[in-house]
């Protein structure tokens, strides 16, 4: 396997990157603002009609959110932690949903203190919560959808519910002096399958129309999610394939005058973005007549690539090193034997790659800080920049 650089980044682009991580000791991500900023645009492009809402937990950095702040964005929220950090950049109240469904009464209270009126629910309990601790705020459910075969990254089962619940959510919502504002879905993060999206429209405008005509509620939105993929080893189709079949498939479902439309893009905005940029440890083979090397670098699993986990997101991989490739086993540098990257997916580095060298994971800028441990043997957190 070897990696064209420029299939990723400009050259322009790239040699920023890495003049400055030239300065830098590893292990570090740095991210380059004006990548998001062009992927911000194109979505705009893209979806014109549409919100877009960026989920922090993608990339939390101060930076990123005061970008996107200032382009219009609006942000998606999981935690009060989130909620302070977005507000800390001048971002106003009503440009913020809580859109995670698992949350502490107190926490919704505290947002409400805080001005915010949209709430995401899958569950009576989480409903009867936001009725007492934020009332008459604007409440939409989220449902489950199919999507866990075509996604690098599902996100099935824990989030979500089925559409009959669903309705029931919306109108004990209604019961409550709530404002049953709409439904929502995600059908997994890096979704590789166009078509999910249109299962899912389908099932929501059977919602619209249920609750419309048999309970007399008039839905106004419907929140798309993620799932917009990053540019990884397996190239996908561009944004410009996606938006097109998903408003054809809107426009099928709801016509020429379709519902509020919001987008939570976390991956696709960020990733692209960023390199993280690690040092080899060490090379070795487990056995004198071994075929395959060992790799072991300074960042792992646990210091921000916890999404190489059963080898679900191949990350692009370069080095400056030339020459004839060989297979590898790439591991962390952590004593836990779960600090392995990749071992059944075959990866081919030059074969004199040594202690010292540098690796190159590209497309790095989405889930790799905010998913670094904070002390796991010692090791400190995944350094960042933004440039």
């Amino acid at each position: 396997m070897s990696i064209r650089v420029e299939d990723y980044f400009a050259p322009a682009t790239f040699s920023k990157i890495k003049k400055f991580a030239d300065r830098q000791e590893t292990p570090f991500v740095v991210v380059d603002l004006d990548t998001i900023s062009r992927a911000y645009d194109d979505l705009a492009e893209n979806f014109p009609f549409a919100k877009i809402y960026f989920a922090v937990k993608a990339n939390p950095a101060i930076e990123i959110t005061e970008l996107l702040h200032k382009k219009g964005s609006s942000f998606d929220i999981a935690s009060i932690y989130e909620l302070d950090k977005v507000l800390s950049c001048g971002v106003q109240p009503e440009q913020i949903s809580y859109g995670n469904t698992i949350k502490k009464a107190r926490d919704v209270r505290y947002f409400y203190e805080k001005g915010v009126r949209m709430f995401a629910t899958d569950s009576a309990q989480d409903l009867r919560n936001i009725a007492k601790a934020a009332p008459g705020s604007k409440i939409y459910v989220r449902i489950l959808t199919e999507g866990s075969g075509s996604a690098d990254w599902p996100l099935s089962r824990k989030f979500g519910c089925q559409t009959d619940m669903a309705m029931d959510l919306l109108v004990l919502a209604r019961e409550l002096g709530l404002v049953p504002y709409g439904v929502s879905f995600h059908v997994g993060s890096q979704q590789r399958e166009i078509g999910v999206w249109d299962a899912a429209i389908g099932k929501v405008k059977n919602i619209f129309q249920r609750l419309r005509d048999d309970h007399d509620i008039q839905l106004k939105m419907i929140n798309l999610g993620g799932g917009f993929p990053a540019n990884y080893l397996t190239k996908t189709n561009p944004l410009k394939t996606y938006a097109e079949e998903i408003i054809r498939f809107l426009h099928d479902d709801f016509g020429d005058e379709l519902p509020e439309i919001i987008l939570e893009p976390g991956r696709s905005l960020v990733a692209n973005a960023g390199v993280v940029v690690s040092e080899v440890v060490l090379v070795s083979r487990k056995s004198r007549m071994a075929i395959e090397r060992w790799v072991f670098t300074d960042v792992g699993k646990f210091s921000g690539l916890i999404e190489t986990m059963d080898e679900a997101i191949k990350f692009p991989i370069w080095t400056e090193k030339q020459g004839e490739l060989e297979n590898v086993i790439i591991a962390g540098p952590t004593c836990d034997s779960a600090d392995i990257m990749y071992e059944d997916y075959k990866y081919g580095l030059p074969l004199n790659l040594a202690s010292g060298d540098r690796l190159y994971w590209l497309s790095t800028g989405a889930y790799t800080t905010s998913y670094s441990a904070v002390e796991f043997n010692g090791f400190p957190p995944l350094k960042s920049f933004c440039i």
